[in-house]
């Protein structure tokens, strides 16, 4: 990665710390950054460091999980508005072959943009062409967790069988230290019960997660059941194929029969609630459910083109009125768990919860400060900072974001690449795919 070197040593000094560690803990006191992870939380720090931050004004946030996006479609942001998922997809499917390894990495790069400046560290996504999302996620800093999507052969764009196209696409970034490929089945609409069990195989073998999408629409569910007998959550036990290391996107048309065989098969669920308003799927994922079966749930924005912005804090705010409107209880999914799903949850999810999601000794330094001036953030009481979180802040609160130790923004300028530059190429990559 270009840009600036981290400082082997970093004191962050006098911030208010939002630790996420499994108390809970607000404290006031000094965070000390160390060779790219955290070295002490809270407590007076002793020794030099190479770089002082005076961080009194500010809050320090664990960076936030994206757990489901398909970040190069941000230059489609806008172009399929007011449509259902059907027609929505009808026409994004149209523009798949049209488009090329440079575009998608201008659009990964304008959509990794705009996810650092807005204080997410770590996304995960589901594509193909990812090898250009990698560079884009190795040029800019952030962590991207990368799902090469796999289809039925007949059914796809790609050149080449997809299993082997993300068979080569795992070898080629393995060990990378921001870019964690695996492997992604589209959905059960278009993978065949081979299809689907060659991707799990090579998943396994890897060792890596298994992304896709699952029981978004009443349509997608009800067809499936025609076509196998079968829901999709039940067809995908059946032939083998449900497990851990799982993340299953959306999780919308769940049955209780459901919530508990995905929660049994230790299967996330990436919730996705202003993608899953805007294309009017009708149902609400059973968040609380699925909880309380034992199931892990993270937050996804879904793609720029559905949603259409990949904020987290706009999706904490989604997450905890849906669900609040939908059961008729104030209480369901307060602050501190909406802000649980957008750190420490999503790093469940992505299996790295030992890494990230929270600021404790010895994980990886990815956090964003927060200025505790900024008029979404007022009064800035801690005893409110979690619901500010949670229901106000906007995502120019976020001053700085740093990722390993990196800082990758600095008062809401990138620091590996202009803003400018970004746009520039994301602006001409799009004047293409939106020509008529």
């Amino acid at each position: 990665m270009t840009g600036e070197r981290p400082p082997a040593s970093i004191r962050f000094r006098d911030a208010l710390l939002v630790t996420q560690d499994p108390d809970r803990r607000l404290l006031r006191g000094d965070l000390v950054v160390e060779d790219g992870r955290i070295r002490s939380v809270g407590a007076p720090s002793e020794g030099p460091t190479e770089e002082t931050v005076d961080a009194r004004g500010f809050a320090i946030v664990p960076g936030f999980v994206n757990t489901h996006g398909h970040v190069a479609m941000t230059l489609l942001r806008g172009i399929a508005d007011d449509r259902d998922l059907g027609a929505f997809l009808e026409r994004l499917f149209a523009l798949d072959a049209r488009r090329t390894e440079t575009d998608i990495e201008a659009g990964a790069a304008l959509g990794i943009a705009e996810m650092l400046l807005g204080g997410t560290t770590s996304f995960l996504d589901l594509y193909y062409g990812e090898d250009a999302v990698a560079r884009a996620v190795d040029s800019l800093g952030i962590r991207g967790f990368l799902g090469w999507a796999v289809l039925d052969p007949e059914l796809t764009t790609q050149k080449g069988h997809p299993v082997e196209n993300a068979r080569g696409f795992l070898g080629r970034w393995a060990n990378h230290p921001l870019v964690t490929p695996l492997v992604a089945p589209q959905g059960v609409y278009v993978c065949s019960r081979e299809t689907w069990l060659g991707a799990k195989e090579l998943a396994e073998k890897s060792g890596t997660l298994l992304h896709y999408h699952l029981s978004e629409t009443r349509k997608e569910v009800h067809d499936h059941e025609r076509k196998t007998g079968l829901r999709p959550p039940h067809w995908l036990e059946s032939i083998g194929a449900l497990g851990p290391h799982q993340v299953a996107a959306h999780g919308v048309w769940l049955t209780r029969a459901e919530i508990e065989l995905l929660a049994r098969h230790g299967v996330g669920i990436s919730h996705c609630p202003n993608s899953n308003l805007k294309l009017a799927t009708g149902g609400v994922c059973p968040v609380p459910e699925l909880r309380e079966a034992g199931g892990v749930v993270g937050l996804g924005t879904d793609s720029a083109a559905s949603n259409n912005s990949l904020s987290m804090l706009r999706e904490m705010h989604a997450a905890g009125l849906l669900q609040k409107h939908q059961k008729w209880d104030a209480a369901v999914l307060p602050a501190q768990v909406l802000l649980d799903l957008a750190t420490i949850e999503g790093a469940k999810l992505l299996n790295t919860s030992g890494e990230l999601g929270s600021l404790e000794p010895g994980k990886r330094a990815d956090f964003s400060l927060f200025r505790l001036d900024h008029p979404s953030l007022a009064p800035a009481r801690p005893e409110a900072i979690v619901s500010h979180l949670a229901y106000s802040a906007s995502d120019e609160a976020v001053d700085s974001v740093y990722v390993g130790g990196r800082c990758v923004v600095r008062h809401r300028e990138l620091t590996a690449r202009p803003w400018q530059s970004i746009r520039t190429e994301a602006e001409a990559a799009a004047e293409a795919l939106w020509r008529p």
